[in-house]
């Protein structure tokens, strides 16, 4: 599998492989976000840029993290991940389907470069989980957090995306407020966070490594004045200061980041 390790829509299929007991099944190529595709690979995704992909025994090539967790999933079924019985996967397949309306909206957050805006776009935010917290309320079936009795496809698709909020908790205050409308929603949210098979990244690398999406420059792309990304893979993340949460007081250098 070729992949960004930071990346959310690889972080899919890395937590579906953990549930199976297969971390180890694959052969995995780590991608750097921050330069150029080479050729080569370029040639296996038929031009396209977005990770992961899949290179199967016979050289052929599956793109998209859903496709690949679906694959997946199918070519090795037990122990089963996504819902068996045909009504239970059709409300899976609703909550999955509906995932980029929680995504899209809070990028949109993290990345806002106008303090006037925050407000709106927080309501946004907050709307789109509200608007989850009743799914769940409505669809969720047995006394845990999840959607059904267990961690399911519903929650890898989900996961990486709550983790990855980390940073909007960093640099935007954002928080679920603990209201009656949020409650089912958060529970589910730290039930994710907290999943053992979920851990393939931290809260601190995530709020380090995704300091330029909060400068509004994202997949490796650089902000105003600086050579280095911030998804550079060296200096290591762990070496890195801490960015400050206020993000709309001033871009920071190269190397108040710790990139040289």
């Amino acid at each position: 599998m070729f992949h960004i390790p930071i990346c959310p829509f690889s972080q899919r299929v890395e937590i579906l492989l953990a549930l199976k007991g297969m971390e180890d099944a694959l052969d995995y190529h780590v991608v750097d976000i921050t330069v150029p595709r080479p050729a080569w690979l370029l040639e296996k995704t038929r031009g396209t840029t977005a990770m992961p992909i899949l290179e199967l025994e016979g050289g052929e090539v599956i793109k998209e993290s859903l496709v690949i967790a679906r694959y997946v999933e199918e070519r090795f079924p037990t122990p089963a991940v996504a819902r068996e019985d045909p009504y239970e996967r059709a409300v899976e397949n609703m909550l999955i389907a509906a995932a980029a309306e929680l995504t899209a909206p809070g990028y949109a957050l993290l990345m806002n470069q106008e303090r006037a805006r925050r407000a709106e776009l927080r309501a946004r935010l907050l709307a789109r989980y509200a608007e989850l917290s009743a799914f769940l309320e409505r669809y969720a079936r047995g006394r845990g957090p999840f959607l059904f009795e267990r961690y399911g496809l519903a929650e890898v698709v989900y996961t990486p995306f709550f983790q990855r909020f980390y940073a909007l908790e960093h640099y935007e205050g954002f928080e679920l407020p603990d209201a009656p409308e949020y409650r089912r929603a958060r529970d589910w949210v730290d039930a994710c966070r907290a999943q053992p098979q979920a851990q393939q990244v931290t809260r601190e690398q995530v709020i380090k490594l995704y300091y330029d999406y909060a400068r509004g420059a994202g997949n490796g792309a650089l902000a105003p004045g600086r050579a280095r990304s911030s998804f550079a893979f060296a200096p290591d993340w762990r070496a890195r200061p801490w960015p400050p949460r206020e993000k709309y007081a001033g871009a920071l250098s190269d190397a108040e980041l710790g990139l040289v």
